[in-house]
């Protein structure tokens, strides 16, 4: 069985639309290079553009 990482030590990225960080997910596992965007939302470029408290 393979050995657990923890969720901290995953590589993460910030999206190119909204500015928020995403951690690696499984379903990215063999196109993570070419994710940009955290959701279909962000992708679609309808993300607002709100401060983060």
């Amino acid at each position: 069985m393979p050995k657990m990482r923890k969720k901290s030590d995953l590589p993460v990225k910030t999206c190119a639309a909204c500015g928020r960080p995403m951690v690696w997910r499984k379903a990215w596992e063999k196109t993570w290079d070419q994710v940009k965007y955290c959701s279909d939302a962000c992708r679609k470029g309808k993300a607002e553009a709100k401060p983060r408290p």
